[in-house]
This record gives C-alpha cells, structure tokens and sequence, in this order.
C-alpha cells in the first residue's frame, strides 16, 4: 500500500459516508501588495451574509495580514493542532462579522515529516472542520514559493488576484506557467478564475483578463475564467487603515458591491466545483511525501 493510498484510507475512516464537505476556495497571487488578502476578507463576509458558514485559513507565514485586518489577535494556530494537542475548534478565532480564521503559522510546512498516528489526529480535527464550515478560503502567500503551489496544485478552485499593473499582469503569468508544470497539477479538476483588482472602470478589468487569456491560452493551454472587478476605491484604503473590513463598514461602497457581486456569482454557478473538504485538501498537500 503506497502513501497515497494511506492517506485515503484516513480520510475515509474519519468522514463516514453522511459526513459533509466544505467547499475549499483558495486565493492566491503572482505578487504582494495586489489585495489578495482584502478579497479574501471582504469575499468571506459576503458568503456570510448569504448564510453561509466560513472560515479562513491564513496560510501567508510570516505575514499575519488576516488577523490585522480583522483587528483581532489569535491565542492558537495549526502549529498548536499540529504540535500541541489542540483540537480544531481551539484554533479558530471568530472574527468581525461572525467569520471564523485559522492562523496558519509554519506549522504546514512540516506535515509531511509527521507520523501516521499525528496525520490520523490531524485529519480527525479537519473532518471536524468541514462540519463547522459551509465555505472554507485558503489565503495563500504571494509569489512562486514551493509552498504556495502546494495549495493551489491540492485545490479545486483557484482566485487569482492580479491588477492592472503590467508586473502583476507578468507575474500572475509566471504563477501560473509554475503551477502547470508541477507533476501534481491536474487541469481537469481545477478551476482557475480571475479578479482584477484596483481598476478605474469596469472595461479595465475585462482588458487585463483579455491580456492574461491571450498568452495563458497560446503557451500553456490552460483554462482561466473572468470573475470580475474591483474598482479602486478609497473607502475601501480607509476602512484597512481602520482595521475594518470594507464590506461591513461600509457595504454601499463600490468595492463592497463588486464583492457582492463577484460572491453572488461563485454561489450561483451552474455547474459548482465538485467538493472536496478540507482532510482531502491536506491529503494532496501531503502527498508524494514518505508517511513515518
């Protein structure tokens, strides 16, 4: 029985056959500094208002952008599920607008050292979490790290943030050149969507994507799809100067209702992305890595 195999046979002891599953959005971007983690907050707080149940997963290490934005400190991470004997539910710090976060800390990095029986408890804790969450959102770091790419290649469903910047333009190109090569990348079950972020005008936006389709198409023959836009907005500056996220201080402003609108369109797809959950999220992450 190989490792792979391992894995599977974890998950399926842990989830039963009634168990549900979370949908597993991961957000992501060619660079730093384009609003991933502002799309990630305020796209939660939408899902939200629509009844869905969500919690965020902070996987930038070493950058706590959710919990500043949030304005609120967690007291535990994955590190502590992983290492300290915490259960999920002890991980999770509830967050403005009754949106739950997982502070990643480093502690993912490592799981694919960890023996059969800490995978067996750590894939217990995360069936748990798929029944405290309707939506799940992976907010991964920016660039072409190792790391990065082992979320996106173990999610189904992938928002790239990128903004009308020729740099960003080239280097949500190049995070996707990456992720195509990567053995463990599978075109058939992956959605790769797109938002454009910042633009004056709605036109902007479709632009930008034309640009990216053009050459993701020509050279890596790759399906992405338009989400939609974000129209630079400065209520949306003040409200991260304040720690608030836009969406719930002040929802009539114009990036509010793009987030409205670029959410109303994720729940309303006529053919969804099938789910995963959140244990067979982390079983791809580990997986190809030698089991203790």
């Amino acid at each position: 029985m190989d490792q792979a195999e391992q894995l599977r046979n974890i998950i399926k002891a842990n989830q039963g056959p009634l168990r549900p599953l979370a949908r597993v959005i991961t957000v992501t971007s060619g660079k730093g500094g384009v609003g991933k983690s502002n799309v990630s907050i305020n796209l939660a707080l939408q899902f939200r208002k629509m009844g869905q149940r969500v919690i965020i997963l902070d996987a930038d290490f070493g950058l706590a952008n959710i919990e500043i934005m949030f304005g609120t400190v967690p007291k535990h991470n994955l590190c502590d599920l992983i290492y300290q004997g915490k259960n999920i539910k002890d991980i999770i710090t509830w967050g403005a607008g009754d949106v739950g976060f997982i502070s990643g800390g480093s502690g993912i990095v490592g799981m694919s050292n960890l023996s059969r029986d800490y995978l067996n408890y750590i894939i217990q804790n995360l069936v748990q979490l798929d029944a405290i969450a309707d939506v799940i959102i992976i907010d991964t770091g920016a660039g072409i790290s190792d790391a990065v790419l082992e979320f996106l290649v173990a999610s189904g469903e992938i928002l790239l943030v990128t903004t009308p910047e020729p740099t960003s333009i080239t280097d949500s190109y190049s995070l996707l050149k990456a992720l195509n090569r990567h053995p463990r990348f599978s075109k058939e079950n992956s959605k790769i969507k797109v938002i454009a972020n910042r633009v004056n005008k709605v036109s902007d936006g479709q632009s930008l994507f034309a640009k990216l389709e053009v050459v993701v198409s020509r050279y890596l023959k790759l399906p992405i799809e338009y989400l939609g836009a974000i129209p630079w907005d400065t209520q949306l500056s003040d409200a991260v100067m304040q720690q608030k996220p836009v969406s719930l201080s002040n929802p009539n402003a114009k990036s509010s209702l793009a987030f409205e609108e670029i959410a109303t369109k994720l729940m309303g797809e006529e053919k969804p992305v099938k789910k995963r959950g959140m244990a067979a999220f982390f079983s791809h992450i580990i997986a190809g890595k030698k089991l203790n």
